[in-house]
């Protein structure tokens, strides 16, 4: 578990991923499909197809961390 700021942004990438994708995959779509910086001060979420799982990526002063959650319910 991790704590965030209140005022961090959180973006969702809005199509689903291949959860096979490792952190530096995560940042490539960050920076190439988002049109972001994977480096900025913000939480970048992703799903997988059936919508059940979420990957969490951010950067921190020592590198990117990532996070899977399942059993996440996403309310549209």
């Amino acid at each position: 578990m991790f704590k965030l700021n209140a005022d961090i942004q959180v973006y969702l990438h809005r199509e689903p991923i291949d959860f096979r994708a490792g952190i530096n995959s995560l940042a490539v779509l960050v920076q190439e499909t988002m049109a972001l910086d994977p480096f900025s001060p913000a939480v970048f979420a992703f799903c997988n197809r059936r919508r059940d799982r979420m990957k969490l990526l951010f950067f921190d002063r020592s590198g990117f961390v990532g996070s899977e959650q399942e059993q996440c319910k996403i309310v549209r």
